[in-house]
């Protein structure tokens, strides 16, 4: 009988751990990488030379509010492999000419590198099972930023602050919906 609720109790427990998400560097790293990641992107703006507060990307490349809405329904892995292919687009559109933005070559290398740690910190969480397809809607919506804000507005530090504006909006969503269930687990 001691062995039948033993049994029964380790069968829960196990079923229990499987079902949520275990990732040490979530639980101990990412928090403490997203606030140095929103600490840099703050002081890239106050660095800027740009006035436009105001300025939003034009409605051609409207926000994937719709992407972000499946993503949250998501499993936790796939939570998590949307999230690090949201920071892979970033550094990559960072890559770009930004040489127009007054931001300190310093700090942008820093917040690419903190993205790219982050990225691989949530790809070690997916494990075997980040073999996925990458979202090529969300793939082409990063290629239209590129080409309908900084290429027609010619890298401009007005484009640039456009972007950088619409990449926090990526993290906060990328951490509220995505990632804040996984950590209150």
């Amino acid at each position: 009988m001691l062995n039948r609720i033993l049994f029964v109790f380790l069968s829960l427990s196990l079923y229990s751990s499987a079902s949520s998400l275990s990732c040490r560097w979530m639980e101990h790293r990412f928090r403490h990488f997203s606030e140095k990641t929103f600490k840099l992107l703050d002081t890239m703006a106050n660095n800027s030379t740009n006035t436009t507060e105001d300025a939003e990307v034009e409605d051609t490349v409207a926000f994937p509010d719709h992407l972000y809405n499946q993503a949250s329904k998501a499993s936790a892995e796939d939570k998590l492999f949307f999230m690090a292919q949201v920071l892979e687009e970033i550094v990559s559109l960072f890559e770009e000419d930004h040489s127009a933005a007054s931001w300190e070559e310093v700090t942008v290398e820093k917040f690419l590198i903190l993205l790219s740690r982050q990225a691989d910190g949530l790809r070690s969480c997916i494990g075997s099972h980040g073999h996925k397809k990458k979202s090529k809607k969300l793939h082409l919506y990063f290629h239209r930023l590129l080409h309908h804000v900084l290429e027609r507005m010619e890298y401009s530090a007005e484009a640039w602050e456009m972007i950088r504006m619409e990449m926090k909006t990526h993290l906060m969503r990328a951490e509220i919906e995505l990632a804040a269930p996984l950590l209150n687990n």
